[in-house]
């Protein structure tokens, strides 16, 4: 008689530090990690321990689920102050208010309260949210008390596929990440970017090269899409986000506006191609959706066939869309991700490491990477217009380089595999 594998038998995994699917590079981390990892481990189980703005965000996702070998549970990181004042009397914003106000210490163990009873159980924590250890969203707080919290549980925590700072704008934080990033069991570095930083602040025992979990994210076509929005295969993709303001625009939103306008209408113009809008993020507080929805509602006098896809596929059909475009230029890193491994010829809006790492490591140069100086209608139409003249060699370059930036992200496994034993 064979035996039947118990759930006691099954590696449990817990990813964390992550946001909502509504942010499909978020949902695209997730669904490569659990290819990955269940490529090297027997049959694993999976708990997600991801930050949401609002409870409704949180109850959404849980539904929407379609793994049935996912859990998600909610961080109490308390983003939403709205949420916070209309629940101020229930008791989990009761002690949480009181925390933080007298006891500071201890509120990194009530923000990952839902994690910790189910660290026994885990194999390794995995902090999966991509560029959470940077600048670029503040003090990281919330992801080095992750950390400790998992180092004081001696669990084991991987940075994983991950670009880190840089934090040399802030040199005091700096030396005080150099020592925390040490204490990691292990940081997987997804570009040679990241691993240069850290080696230049003299972080590089726990260091390894992989790629982004997103490269090997599958694609699937979405159910009636012929039906109700046929894919034109020659056509270009653009995906512009509210984020690209504060870079290009210092903040002014509705100068963005007028300037995606503009690159679009270019665009439109140079090529005569059909365009089509791609969300990427869709959450309450950065929302793609919106953003170019306000940019095609001054496009109507464009007499080309503009379409602005609506926000209701998941990160697995958004790559299938990308994957049909003859060329795509994104500013979201997990757009981009799913054109580049899905050898589409791809412009970066980079406005980080990011960006012009991953692009670096695989063409070896960032001519495909735009920085926000460059943001302006004739040097994005220009780019363009050469990746669909060159479309040839580059997809060939892509077809040559993406096998092996696969490899990398499949060896995470194996890594982590070396690190954890047994299973």
């Amino acid at each position: 008689m064979v035996a039947m594998m118990t759930v006691n038998d099954r590696p449990l995994f817990i990813l964390a530090g992550n946001a909502s699917y509504d942010n499909r590079g978020c949902e695209a981390i997730v669904r490569g990690t659990t290819k990955i990892l269940g490529a090297y481990f027997k049959d694993p189980r999976f708990i997600c321990l991801s930050n949401y703005q609002n409870e409704e965000q949180y109850h959404i996702q849980r539904v929407q689920e379609y793994d049935e070998d996912i859990k998600h549970l909610r961080s109490n990181c308390l983003s939403d102050k709205k949420e916070v004042i209309t629940n101020f009397w229930r008791p989990r914003y009761l002690r949480y208010v009181y925390d933080y106000f007298f006891h500071p210490e201890t509120i990194k163990f009530r923000i990952y309260e839902q994690m910790i009873p189910h660290l026994d159980d885990a194999a390794a924590v995995l902090s999966v949210g991509g560029d959470n250890y940077s600048l670029d969203y503040g003090v990281p707080t919330l992801f080095t008390d992750l950390d400790d919290v998992v180092i004081e549980k001696g669990k084991p925590i991987v940075l994983w596929g991950a670009s880190v700072g840089p934090f040399s704008a802030e040199p005091g934080y700096e030396r005080y990440m150099s020592e925390h990033l040490k204490k990691i069991t292990g940081i997987y570095a997804r570009e040679s970017a990241t691993i240069n930083y850290l080696s230049s602040i003299g972080v590089t025992d726990n260091v390894q090269a992989v790629a982004d979990p997103a490269f090997i994210m599958d694609s699937v076509k979405p159910e009636g899409i012929d039906d109700e929005i046929p894919i034109d295969k020659d056509a270009i993709g653009l995906n512009f986000s509210p984020l690209m303001a504060k870079y290009v625009t210092n903040g002014n939103i509705e100068e963005w506006v007028l300037t995606a306008v503009k690159i679009i209408s270019h665009i439109a113009e140079t090529t005569d191609m059909p365009i089509y809008l791609i969300p990427h993020v869709t959450n309450p507080i950065s929302d793609d959706y919106s953003f170019m929805q306000q940019v095609i509602s001054q496009l109507c006098s464009i007499d080309k066939s503009i379409t602005l896809m609506p926000p209701k596929y998941n990160a697995e059909e958004t790559k299938w869309i990308i994957s049909r475009m003859a060329v795509f230029a994104g500013a979201r890193t997990h757009s981009t991700i799913a054109a580049l491994s899905s050898g589409v010829p791809t412009l970066s809006f980079a406005y980080s490491i990011k960006a012009q790492g991953i692009n670096r490591d695989i063409f070896g140069h960032t001519d495909y990477c735009l920085n926000p100086a460059q943001m302006d209608a004739e040097t994005i139409s220009r780019n363009i217009t050469f990746m669909l003249d060159n479309d040839a060699t580059i997809k060939g370059e892509l077809k040559r380089k993406i096998p092996g930036v696969q490899e990398a992200a499949l060896s995470a496994g194996i890594k982590l595999k070396q690190i954890i034993g047994g299973y």
